[in-house]
C-alpha cells in the first residue's frame, strides 16, 4: 500500500499548512462581504452599478457593446463607472488559479469596460492585452478621485489623480492587497468623455519607510525647490485637510509659491500641482522640474 505525502512548505520558520474550509455559494441571504476587502478605513467610490447592469452584454463582445450615455456624461462620471463595472471583476491566468470557485462577475465586466477607452486609445492597446492586464487582480477598489494640474505630456485632455486598493491572487491559497496610484486622462468627443490614458504606478510599504526622504512633502520642496533649485527662501506651514496637503512658500525672488501633495494610503506623499501666484493674485500653473536644476548645477 501506498501513501502519497506532500512536501512540507515552510514560512516564517514555521510550517505552512492549508486552510481547509466549507465554500458556500452567496445566495440571496445579504452577505456582509465587504469587511473582507477593506484594509483600508476610506470609502468605496465605485460602486455606481448593480449586477443587472451587465444584462445587455453577455453575448456580446467588445466591439458590439455601446454604452448608455449616462455613463460618460462627465469626466468624474467616466471614471467612476469604468471602476464600478471593474469592482468585482476577476481574471485568472490558468482555470486552476483559485480553489474557491467563481469569483465575483468573472470576466464579464471587461469587455464592457474596455469602451471606456476612447478610440485612439484602443488603437494603442489591443483589448486582449487590456484583459491580460488584469490577470490574477480579483477586486478593485476606488478609494481617492480628484482633477489635478494638466500634464505638459497631455495638455489638451483633462488629468485626475486616483488611488485604487486590489486584491490580487498571489498562489492558489492565497491572495495581498496591492495598492497603486496613478492618473486618468479623459478626452470628450461628440459622444462624451472617454479615457484617453492612463498611467499607474504600485505603492511600496517597506522601502519608503527606511530609506527615502523623497515621501515626505516638506523635505521635498525643501530639497528639491530649497536646495536644487535655489527657488524657495521661506516654508510656510503645511496646510492639511484630509489626503490633501499644501505647502505654501516665499521664494527667493519675493513670489509667492505653492506646492499641493496627496497623501497615499502608505503615507506617501505625492506632487500633484506647482503653482506661482501671479500679478492678478490668482495661482498660476507652474511646470518646474527640479532634477534639470541639478544638471544645470552641474
Amino acid at each position: 500500500m501506498f501513501f502519497s505525502r506532500k512536501k512540507k512548505k515552510y514560512v516564517m520558520g514555521g510550517e505552512l499548512k492549508e486552510e481547509r474550509c466549507k465554500v458556500e455559494e452567496r445566495g440571496t441571504e445579504k452577505h456582509d462581504v465587504e469587511r473582507y476587502f477593506r484594509p483600508s478605513c476610506l470609502p468605496v467610490l465605485n460602486t455606481r452599478i448593480s449586477r443587472d447592469f451587465f444584462d445587455p452584454y453577455y453575448d456580446k463582445k467588445y466591439d458590439e457593446i455601446v454604452l448608455p450615455s449616462r455613463v460618460v456624461k462627465s469626466p468624474e462620471d467616466t471614471i467612476l463607472y469604468y471602476f464600478s463595472v471593474l469592482w468585482e471583476a476577476a481574471y485568472f491566468a490558468y482555470l486552476d488559479g483559485r480553489p474557491c470557485g467563481s469569483v465575483g462577475a468573472g470576466t464579464i465586466p471587461y469587455p464592457v469596460a474596455y469602451n471606456f477607452l476612447s478610440k485612439a486609445y484602443q488603437k494603442r492597446i489591443s483589448y486582449k492585452t487590456f484583459l491580460t492586464s488584469f490577470t490574477d487582480i480579483a477586486h478593485v477598489n476606488l478609494i481617492k478621485i480628484n482633477h489635478v494640474q494638466v500634464d505638459i505630456e497631455h495638455p489638451h485632455v483633462l488629468r485626475y489623480f486616483i488611488e485604487i486598493e486590489t486584491i490580487q491572487s498571489t498562489s492558489k491559497h492565497s491572495s495581498s492587497f496591492i495598492y497603486y496610484y496613478g492618473y486618468v486622462y479623459i478626452k470628450k468627443d461628440s459622444n462624451g468623455y472617454y479615457i484617453n490614458d492612463m498611467e499607474f504606478y504600485e505603492e511600496d510599504f517597506l522601502c519608503a519607510a527606511y530609506h527615502l526622504w523623497q515621501h515626505n512633502a516638506e523635505a521635498v520642496v525643501a530639497a528639491k525647490y530649497g536646495n536644487w533649485c535655489n527657488l524657495v527662501k521661506k516654508i510656510l506651514p503645511t496646510k492639511q485637510d484630509g489626503y490633501v496637503k499644501t505647502i505654501g512658500a516665499l521664494g527667493d525672488d519675493g513670489e509667492a509659491y505653492q506646492f499641493v501633495f496627496f497623501q497615499l494610503t502608505n503615507d506617501t506623499d505625492v506632487l500633484v500641482g506647482q503653482y506661482k501666484k501671479g500679478a492678478s493674485g490668482k495661482w498660476e500653473d507652474l511646470h518646474l522640474v527640479p532634477e534639470d536644476c541639478t544638471k544645470q548645477k552641474g
